[in-house]
């Protein structure tokens, strides 16, 4: 067996049973804690509510057991059980060596992994989010979406993708350079015309109607000095009952959208307080870091294919035995999280800081009591756990535990 082999193995066992073990202490952690409401939360969600919130999280964190389990079995069977192999066949019989031959390639596994997430996501929409009241869904609309994701995936990704490999074949040996020059250009168109091309494929954006609410927002914007096209309510209630608040876009394009479940549930102070987080991040200059990391880490990323791509152990230590440049992009995206995973806590880490200078910033610029019982709110209304494990918070959650964030927030307002 080859020392890659061996290697990759080690690597999707340790974080195969690293994600199961985080689970399990999750789910035993939120049981513990499951019949008594935090002290800060007591005065403000119901015993009934806490519970609901637990059950939810253990129901979905078992669920997700499941899935791990299965992202293993399918990429041994991609790999070692020679899956993609048979891929290549497949393909190969159909259509002539080029990069419409590797096109066609990555679009099948992206088809058999999408059929194989099918079921699961049924499951998760129909069965669990039903269970707890959350899903809005019919099952003609979640077709409709399924077939308007894979046509918007079809038209985007594919052109990206043979661009890539084109480069990849015609290049010479920094091909990687353009390729990630491509794909980050790519990366920037899509972020400017989401909010008016790709987004109302989904969802209904209509101008927000309530004016005392608009103009309570405006008055916020001038005071942080921040501009956007336009203030919008989503129909996210055709979906969900789930509430939420977003920038989308950037430069001239930058949009802010409320869900209509939130501006129902929440009072004008409280929008405000959750908005001016938001603006927090814009502020604080959180999106454009992430982008820049985002960039520097892919170009990191294509300079190790490129280096990887040129070495036939690379294949053969992975069960392949027909490389090309399709089955390199292909392998190594595969693979890549199997050797990440133990990364995710440093992510996570500057993510949850990034909430807390949010926080902070919406204190400043609004109100810290506001922002509290909007959060509160939203924890109780979404059915967010009040408990959750400390390690597992640590690899998974991109935001600070709702307790933390609380009790910096009082802090602050102490000082």
């Amino acid at each position: 067996m080859h020392p890659f082999t061996v290697l990759f193995l080690a690597a999707l066992l340790l974080a195969t049973a690293l994600r199961l073990y985080l689970a399990h202490r999750h789910v035993r952690h939120v049981c513990a804690h499951r019949e008594h409401v935090p002290a800060p939360f007591a005065d403000a969600i119901p015993l009934s509510a806490h519970r609901k919130a637990a059950d939810y999280t253990v129901v979905k964190t078992r669920f997700g057991m499941l899935g791990t389990l299965l992202d293993a079995g399918v990429l041994l069977a991609l790999t070692l059980g020679g899956g993609l192999d048979l891929a290549h066949r497949a393909v190969a019989a159909t259509v002539a060596p080029g990069v419409m031959q590797g096109v066609a390639l990555i679009a099948l596994v992206a088809v058999v992994l999408s059929a194989i997430e099918l079921p699961l996501s049924l499951y998760r929409t129909f069965r669990i989010e039903e269970r707890f009241g959350f899903n809005k869904m019919t099952l003609k609309l979640f077709m409709l979406d399924l077939a308007k994701g894979a046509l918007v995936a079809a038209l985007l990704g594919l052109p990206l993708v043979a661009l890539i490999l084109w480069l990849m074949q015609t290049t010479g040996g920094r091909w990687w350079l353009y390729a990630w020059a491509a794909w980050s250009g790519f990366n920037l168109l899509v972020l400017a015309i989401y909010p008016t091309f790709i987004a109302p494929l989904f969802n209904r954006f209509a101008p927000m109607q309530d004016g005392a609410l608009r103009a309570r927002i405006e008055r916020l914007l001038a005071r942080c000095g921040f501009r956007a096209q336009g203030l919008f309510v989503m129909d996210g209630s055709r979906r969900s009952s789930h509430g939420n608040a977003y920038f989308t876009g950037f430069g001239r394009s930058k949009r802010i959208v409320f869900y209509d479940t939130l501006l129902e549930r929440l009072e004008p102070a409280e929008i405000e307080a959750v908005l001016a987080h938001e603006l927090g991040h814009f502020k604080h200059k959180h999106v454009l870091k992430r982008i820049i990391w985002m960039f520097a880490a892919s170009l990191g990323l294509f300079w190790l294919l490129g280096n990887l791509m040129s070495h036939d152990w690379f294949y053969r230590a992975l069960g392949v035995q027909s490389p090309s440049t399709a089955m390199a992009l292909l392998l190594f995206f595969l693979v890549l999280p199997v050797f990440t995973f133990l990364l995710q806590p440093v992510l996570g880490f500057y993510s949850r800081r990034h909430e807390f200078e949010a926080d902070r910033y919406a204190a400043q610029n609004a109100s810290a009591a506001e922002l509290k019982r909007a959060l509160i709110k939203l924890y109780k209304d979404n059915a967010s756990t009040l408990t959750p494990d400390p390690l597992h918070s640590v690899f998974y959650d991109s935001h600070p535990p709702a307790a933390a964030r609380i009790a910096r927030m009082e802090a602050a307002a102490a000082t």
